[in-house]
Order: C-alpha cells, then sequence, then structure tokens
C-alpha cells in the first residue's frame, strides 16, 4: 500500500524530479482539468472531493513513509491547488497559462492566510490546504481577469 501512496502523492513520480518538482506537480493538473472540467457540473464537484480526499490521505501518508514534514517529493497537493485555481474555467490554452501563473505565484510566495496555515496545520490536511487556498486565490484573480477582459 505505500507503493500506492507514494505513487499517487509524488505525481506518479514527477515528485522525484531534481529541479521544482512542485511545477511538475502542477503541471499535471492541466490534462487532468481537461478532463473532468467537461463533466457535468455536479460529477466535476464529486472529481475534485475525491481528489482532495485522496490527496490529504495520501500526502499525510507519504509524510509518515518518508519521516520529513512536507516533503518535496509530495506534489498531489499542487495537484488539487492548481485544479481549485482553474476551477470552472474552459480548458483553453491562454486561461490555463495565466492559471498556471497565477497558482504558483500564490503557492509560492504564500500571502497571508496560506503562510499560516502553512506554517500551523499539520499532517496531510496541512500539506494540502494552503495549496487548496493558493488555489482559491488564482481561481478568483483568474476569474476576475476572464471577466474583466472578455477573454
Amino acid at each position: 500500500m505505500d507503493r500506492i501512496f507514494m505513487a499517487i502523492a509524488t505525481g506518479f513520480g514527477l515528485g522525484y524530479l531534481p529541479k521544482a518538482p512542485g511545477t511538475w506537480g502542477t503541471l499535471l493538473a492541466l490534462p487532468i482539468h481537461a478532463v473532468i472540467v467537461r463533466l457535468p457540473l455536479e460529477q466535476y464537484w464529486i472529481a475534485l472531493g475525491a481528489i482532495f480526499v485522496v490527496a490529504v490521505i495520501t500526502a499525510g501518508s507519504a509524510e509518515k513513509i518518508i519521516d520529513h514534514k512536507d516533503p518535496a517529493v509530495v506534489v498531489i497537493d499542487e495537484i488539487i491547488g492548481m485544479l481549485v485555481a482553474l476551477y470552472l474555467v474552459p480548458a483553453k490554452p491562454l486561461y490555463m497559462i495565466l492559471g498556471f501563473g497565477l497558482f504558483r505565484l500564490f503557492d509560492i510566495t504564500k500571502p497571508f492566510p496560506i503562510n499560516w496555515v502553512d506554517r500551523r496545520i499539520n499532517g496531510g490536511l496541512g500539506i494540502v490546504m494552503d495549496d487548496v487556498i493558493a488555489g482559491i486565490f488564482a481561481c478568483v484573480v483568474l476569474q476576475g481577469i476572464i471577466r474583466l477582459l472578455i477573454l
């Protein structure tokens, strides 16, 4: 079971890439988004919820297996965070590029309350929630850009 948890938590090995594993994990979210955004709304929510639960469980398990707090090889948190950033956004290249940039900006800079969650909440939930909040920030800005610029 450890191998399955680690495979999922590391984005099927992307987390082991030597440079910027979080960026690779974020990129893996793009084809996932392209598939789930086509689902009916109820199924879309179920898919996001299921991915969130799997992310919390596998991130927490990976942390215990590796015996290191929020290990860099765990990228499932970036995957769910990016999916949140692209919430209900059509799978158009421009939107996905903007969403990617905004998510990485908030994930890396960690403005409040992202930094608070990152420091205070432990385990799988803590690993995942700072990225989900970064995704929410990115989603709000992205939705604003799309509406203001009528892209």
